[in-house]
């Protein structure tokens, strides 16, 4: 771009884009990276510069970007057909992707639901629970339960049932419908707690909160297999497996927030089942359903759910929720390519090959003076920072050690996306094992740079 066309850009962008996130003390004043074109794991600013996309879009662009078929998948179902009325008519593309999704996951989450992203998937979810108790004659029981440092949208009930406390939200929320259970990172138990007491106890907040709440009036626990946004927390391990057995003892539904770890994140279509071990009541998906080229989500429900409020138990209700674009064409065929792409090129499997190195270097970067955590399991991954200040100057400073590495890495090509002093990894899933390691070279420069800048 010439030197005036980015200066009209960012111009444009100040003035009448309003960013997801905005920071409105520096509304109009910001100087954003403008990206203009990618290919493979890589995206090209304004100026042409080549960085690794260390985010992968926002958790999404599993094939890479510049897949030539993928256009054409997609401009090919423009040409026969740009859009349908799903109140009134169906189409054979999404028909077949609402198969091929129920064939990939677990146990009998047979029923799919389209939504346009993963806060719409979310609160389908939510929505379903609640309708499902009303038909089941249980209004009360309507409480969810989720956690802290959980994220599951910016839709209002799926913005409710967020838990990212360090975030200080203007916004209002369902906080009557909701109960919160504490953090269950584990390098943040007590001192002389062991693994396995922290596992007890994370699990018995749960249940406390359950029979405290009473099982008559909570209606579903919504977890994601590791907790993205907050920082790629995995909890310890046996952590969803008993806790759905808590569900299970107390008529609780289980609620699987894949958006982030569905379509390949952890080397699965699916995480929920291959690496956790359960089988949840319902799973939501967003994000690597398309890799990313268009906008889709879906919730999944399981056909024991479905069961029994339809047919001569449905009372004759509807289930009165929906989008404009649920099922949208054009979507459903991006999706498709997706799945056929995964599955030639072995994706899944290339995950599980090279996480391993991923998550070596990852865990390599603690020996860092100011790295305080990492955390991580297939491509996704979190380097935590911490200057070592009092607690009242902790957010400030943490903020701006994030930015300082953000800066200095994209100075060095890599992409990072800052979470308040968090750097959030979740590269392209067709990243290769140099790729990494030049990733992470980039990062550990990137981060000595920012701690001598303090």
């Amino acid at each position: 771009m010439k030197r005036n066309d980015i200066g009209q850009a960012q111009s444009w962008d100040n003035n009448h884009f309003l960013h997801p996130w905005e920071g409105l003390e520096q509304l109009g004043q910001n100087e954003r990276t403008l990206v203009e074109t990618a290919a493979g794991i890589y995206v090209i600013d304004e100026e042409g510069r080549r960085m690794i996309d260390g985010p992968g879009g926002m958790w999404c662009v599993q094939i890479g970007y510049g897949r030539e078929e993928m256009a054409e998948a997609i401009s090919d179902q423009v040409r026969r057909l740009a859009y349908f009325s799903p109140f009134n008519n169906t189409n054979s593309v999404s028909a077949r992707l609402a198969h091929e999704i129920a064939e990939r996951t677990p146990g009998d989450l047979n029923h799919v639901f389209f939504t346009t992203g993963g806060s719409t998937a979310v609160d389908t979810a939510l929505r379903f629970v609640q309708f499902r108790n009303n038909l089941l004659g249980r209004p009360e029981k309507k409480t969810v339960i989720s956690r802290q440092k959980a994220y599951h949208g910016s839709t209002y009930l799926a913005a409710s049932v967020s838990g990212k406390e360090r975030d200080k939200l203007w916004l209002d929320k369902a906080d009557q419908l909701v109960h919160f259970l504490p953090d269950v990172t584990p390098s943040r138990r007590p001192e002389g707690t062991s693994l396995q007491e922290f596992l007890d106890q994370k699990v018995g907040d749960l249940e406390n909160a359950i029979l405290t709440i009473g099982p008559e009036k909570v209606a579903a626990f919504i977890a994601e297999p590791l907790l993205a946004s907050g920082g790629v927390i995995v909890p310890p391990e046996g952590y969803h497996k008993r806790c759905l057995e808590v569900c299970r003892r107390h008529d609780v539904l289980y609620i699987s927030d894949e958006v982030v770890t569905g379509f390949g994140r952890l080397g699965h279509w699916f995480a929920s089942e291959e690496v956790f071990g359960i089988v949840p009541d319902i799973i939501t998906c967003a994000k690597g359903m398309t890799s990313g080229y268009l906008p889709m989500g879906a919730a999944i429900i399981s056909d024991r759910l479905i069961d029994e409020i339809s047919g001569d138990a449905s009372q004759g209700a509807t289930f009165s929720n929906g989008y404009t674009y649920s099922g949208h064409p054009v979507s459903a065929a991006a999706a498709l390519k997706n799945i056929e792409i995964f599955e030639r090129e072995d994706i899944l499997g290339h995950v599980r090959e090279v996480g391993q190195v991923f998550q070596q270097r990852l865990h390599a970067l603690r020996d860092l003076p100011i790295v305080s955590d990492t955390r991580g399991l297939g491509l996704a991954g979190c380097v935590e920072c911490s200057t070592g200040l009092n607690p009242e100057d902790t957010l400030a400073a943490d903020y701006d050690i994030g930015a300082r590495i953000d800066a200095c890495c994209q100075e060095l090509g890599l992409v990072v996306r800052p979470l308040i002093n968090m750097c959030v990894f979740s590269p392209p899933l067709i990243i290769s094992e140099g790729e990494i390691n030049t990733m992470f070279d980039i990062l550990e420069r990137g981060i000595e740079a920012a701690t001598r800048d303090l």
